[in-house]
C-alpha cells in the first residue's frame, strides 16, 4: 500500500499483487540512509533514503541538478558523504572503499578506455590489472568478446570502434571480475536504436545473474522498460518511489481519449461528457485541438459510457481509447509538485 512521509513524498511497501517489493535491508544489495552532501552552500543531497535489491534494476531519475550524479559518486567512492551511510555489497562507502570498488562496476557516459589497444588487449589489461595471469586473463576476454558479440573487432583498435561498440566493450571491460553491482550512468545517451537495445538486453542479463543494477537515463522510455523500480529526485530528495505502474497510477491513472471526424464537433463533445464527471472534476473533461481527453477511473466501464452518451447525437468518431500516462508525463507532474524553492532558499 502506499503512504505519504513527513515531507509528503510517496511510498510504497506492501505492494502485494505480483507487484515488485522494495527489498528488506538485510537482503538489499545497496542501502542508503539519510544520505547528505552538500558543496559549498549549496545542499546537493538533503537525506535521501532507498534500497536496492540483488538482481534488481532500480531507475534513479530527476532534472539536471537533482542529484542522480551526486549520488552514485558516493555510492562508487567517487566522492564522500557529509553525513548518514551507504552500504554496497554489504561494505561501507566511508569505512571500507577498498572492497567497495572490488564489488562494482561503473559506466559512465564516457568511455574512458586506450583508443590505442585494441579491443581483446583493453580487456586482456583489466585482467591484469585485477591480478590475473596472462593466460588467464586473455581466457576472460575470449569470453567476453564472444558473450558481447565483438569478435569480429577484437584485434582492431578501439579508435576504429562505433559508439554502440565501444559502450559494449567498456560495460564489458567492467565484468571481467563480476560485481555485485553495476552502475549505468545514462549507458544509453547517443547510441543509435540497434546498440541501445544491446545495452538493454545486457541489463536484463544482469538481472537474470543476480547483479543489482542502479541505472540513471535522460529516456525515461528506458527506465519504463528496465526498471523494477523508480526513484525520483529533485532538488536533492526522494520525491517519488515506486514501479512504473504505481507511479503512473499517481498522475492519473487512465485517460479516455475520443477523436472526432471533424474539429468542430469538439465543444459538443465537451458539453456531453463534462456530466459524467463530479462537479469538483469537471474541469477535468479537456479539449485539445484535434481530441478530447478526460479522466477513466473505471476503464473499459468509463469508455462504454462514453459511447452510451455519444450515440444518437450524430457525432462522427474517428477513434475512441483508453491510455495510460506515459512516464515522461508522471516524471513532469512529479518534478513539478517541488518546482517551487525550498522554504530556506527563499531570499529574505
Amino acid at each position: 500500500m502506499p503512504f505519504t512521509d513527513t515531507h509528503g513524498h510517496i511510498r510504497y511497501t506492501d505492494l502485494g499483487g505480483g507487484r515488485h517489493r522494495r527489498p528488506d535491508e538485510s537482503h538489499a544489495a545497496v542501502v542508503v540512509r539519510d544520505l547528505r552532501k552538500n558543496f559549498g552552500d549549496f545542499q546537493a543531497l538533503r537525506g535521501i533514503s532507498f534500497t536496492v535489491g540483488r538482481g534488481e534494476v532500480l531507475g534513479l531519475l530527476g532534472p539536471n541538478g537533482a542529484g542522480k550524479t551526486t549520488t552514485v559518486d558516493i555510492l562508487c567512492t567517487l566522492s564522500s558523504p557529509d553525513s548518514g551511510t551507504a552500504l554496497v555489497a554489504g561494505h561501507d562507502v566511508a569505512r571500507d572503499p577498498a572492497a567497495v570498488r572490488r564489488s562494482i562496476m561503473l559506466t559512465g557516459q564516457q568511455v574512458a578506455l586506450d583508443d590505442m589497444l585494441t579491443g581483446r588487449e583493453n580487456l586482456v589489461m583489466f585482467g591484469r590489472l585485477q591480478g590475473w595471469r596472462k593466460s588467464m586473463a586473455r581466457r576472460r576476454a575470449d569470453e567476453l568478446l564472444e558473450q558481447f558479440d565483438l569478435q569480429y573487432a577484437s584485434n582492431r583498435p578501439l579508435g576504429t570502434y562505433s559508439g554502440g561498440m565501444r559502450r559494449r566493450i567498456d560495460i564489458a571491460c567492467g565484468l571481467v571480475v563480476r560485481p555485485e553491482v553495476v552502475f549505468l550512468d545514462e549507458p544509453t545517451t547517443g547510441l543509435d536504436p540497434r546498440s541501445r537495445q544491446a545495452v538493454w538486453d545486457l541489463v536484463e542479463r544482469f538481472k537474470s545473474d543476480g547483479i543489482a543494477t542502479v541505472l540513471t537515463t535522460q529516456y525515461l522510455e528506458e527506465a519504463d522498460t528496465l526498471a523494477d523500480r523508480i526513484v525520483v529526485l529533485n532538488r536533492g530528495t526522494v520525491i517519488a518511489e515506486g514501479t512504473a505502474d504505481q507511479l503512473k497510477e499517481r498522475t492519473g491513472a487512465t485517460y479516455c481519449e475520443i477523436v472526432p471526424r471533424h474539429t468542430s464537433a469538439i465543444p459538443a463533445i465537451v458539453a456531453a461528457l463534462t456530466p459524467m464527471m463530479p462537479p469538483s472534476r469537471r474541469a477535468t473533461v479537456t479539449a485539445h485541438p484535434d481530441r478530447v481527453s478526460m479522466p477513466a477511473p473505471h476503464g473499459a466501464d468509463t469508455m462504454v459510457e462514453v459511447f452510451g452518451r455519444l450515440h444518437g447525437t450524430g457525432i462522427e468518431l474517428a477513434d475512441v481509447a483508453l491510455r495510460r500516462p506515459s512516464l515522461d508525463e508522471v516524471f513532469l507532474a512529479l518534478t513539478a509538485e517541488t518546482a517551487r524553492p525550498a522554504q530556506d532558499e527563499v531570499a529574505p
